[in-house]
């Protein structure tokens, strides 16, 4: 695969295509946070329903990306993207009008699959259009920062549509995106042939979304307050005999989906690990923070949004100054010094979540800074250590690490958010309501509206206690993580230095 040959206007307004796109593909990720309190009342969904209306759009994006990444090397990645962006749109309708749970996931599924065509596509079509290191690099900057923007506005523009329409207005916003996108990409996105000769291994992507799939369904199972171990121990062992299959494919196939090689590169494997963690940390907080910020304390959608933006504000502008710099300067180290900054920037907000709101704003911006930085330097590392006709496995690799630490996030860190509220909520006796109450807050506020003044207003308060606990331990992991993960981005980078790489 060679690159485009395009005027630099050309190449500018490509960039500018895709990252519309990606941007679409990104807030659909987050912006239900805002949304979810509503979404749950109307449509009466029960907690397990509320995590799957979440998690399967991630979820089913992790499992398909790496197919349709080589999908794209082998017919071309315009074709994908086009038929990506289609999809999306009637997806998006779809989902806007769902009348109840199951519709609604159903539609953020097929939103996956369109998101899951289209995003390895994005950075594919970057890595191609630009061949000068210094434009590349600003470049994925851009993509970068409009990633992590993307996630963080999400909030933002989910609250700003809920305090005028109904919640399904988060999904129409898409329409008229996807359609100028969608001429845009026709006139200015050039048809660069793929390799027809490269296979398409459908079964193998099958295998690692269900390997997926087992290993978070086991994850929540064990986490319900009533689940059953049986059931996930089944749910496990499917996902680790399904991803033990997709690896032993991969390894006897001449054209892998995920080609194993890459990794023994340090610099692309350590962009792979900042990525992954990065959105991690990002997507957690933003969950446990929207959700606290309109159950415990009483905000708007709107007010939640607009509390939160500062993040993807830092994000934003962190990672277009990082990608001004990063062809002078060492992509590892600009790694880990990034996610020890992140790290900093959580640990503060949760040591001040009930302090000066100053001091709240001031450590989200660290934090955005940090994060903003880490994922334009890991996407970095990732496409250029790759060789370009494998520009969408690479492509395709990145952004299952950003989809599977979303993923990873929401089901671990809401599993843990759920297991911290249910063993701290304790029913007081006398007050009759349905022990379904520990399973979410959303559960407990419903409950209270049909209780009398006084019983309601105790339910309440010993809810929001119990939630609280649970952000707390959120937080205080996610801040871990990002710390762990700096020093573990160091101590490889250290040793790549050692040995000359």
């Amino acid at each position: 695969m060679s690159t485009f040959h395009l005027s630099k206007l050309q190449r500018w307004i490509v960039l500018a295509i895709v990252s519309s796109a990606l941007f679409l593909i990104v807030i659909d990720m987050t912006v239900l946070y805002t949304a979810l309190p509503q979404l749950t009342h109307d449509l009466s969904a029960t907690a397990s329903e509320k995590l799957w209306i979440v998690n399967i759009y991630p979820l089913v994006m992790a499992g398909l990306l790496p197919g349709l990444g080589t999908l794209g090397d082998r017919l071309g990645h315009k074709r994908l993207f086009v038929s990506g962006l289609i999809l999306f749109g009637i997806a998006s309708l779809l989902a806007a009008y769902a009348p109840f749970p199951l519709v609604l996931i159903a539609a953020r599924a097929l939103l996956a699959v369109g998101a899951a065509m289209m995003m390895p596509a994005t950075l594919s079509i970057i890595r191609t259009t630009f061949s000068d290191e210094r434009e590349r690099s600003l470049a994925i900057g851009i993509w970068a920062s409009v990633s992590s923007v993307g996630a963080g506005i999400g909030p933002l523009i989910g609250g700003l549509l809920l305090e005028h329409f109904w919640w399904g207005s988060v999904f129409l916003l898409n329409i008229p995106i996807v359609i100028i996108a969608l001429l845009l990409a026709v006139l200015f996105i050039p048809n660069l042939k793929g390799h027809p000769s490269k296979t398409w291994d459908f079964i193998g992507s099958v295998q690692i979304m269900i390997g997926l799939v087992g290993l978070v369904y086991a994850i929540k199972e064990v986490s319900r307050r009533d689940g059953s171990y049986a059931i996930a121990l089944i749910s496990a062992a499917i996902g680790i005999m399904a991803l033990i299959l997709f690896l032993l494919r991969q390894r006897k196939s001449t054209d892998p989906l995920i080609d194993f090689a890459l990794f023994k590169d340090s610099r692309f494997t350590i962009g792979v690990l900042t990525a992954l963690l990065s959105c991690f940390a990002l997507i957690g907080m933003e969950l446990i923070v929207t959700q606290r910020l309109q159950l415990v304390l009483g905000y708007s959608p709107l007010e939640a949004g607009l509390f939160i933006i500062f993040t993807p504000i830092a994000s934003f502008l962190s990672g277009i100054i990082i990608g001004l710099v990063l062809h002078r300067v060492d992509k590892m180290n600009v790694q880990w010094i990034c996610l020890f900054i992140s790290g900093l920037g959580m640990g503060a907000f949760l040591l001040f979540h009930n302090g000066n709101i100053i001091a709240q704003v001031v450590s989200l911006l660290i934090l955005g800074a940090g994060l903003g930085g880490a994922m334009t330097a890991a996407s970095n590392s990732i496409m250029i250590h790759a060789p370009i006709e494998k520009a969408g496995m690479a492509a395709s690799i990145e952004e299952v690490s950003f989809e599977l630490g979303s993923t990873l996030s929401i089901t671990l860190l809401g599993s843990l958010s759920s297991f911290i509220y249910t063993a701290s909520f304790v029913i007081p006796e006398g007050l009759a309501v349905s022990p379904v109450v520990r399973d979410s807050l959303d559960e407990a506020l419903m409950a209270a509206e049909n209780l009398s003044a006084t019983a309601g207003s105790t339910l309440i308060q010993i809810a929001q206690a119990a939630f609280d606990k649970s952000f707390v331990a959120v937080l205080a992991t996610a801040t871990l993580i990002l710390m762990i993960a700096a020093f573990m981005v160091r101590a490889a980078a250290y040793r790549a230095k050692v040995r000359g790489n």
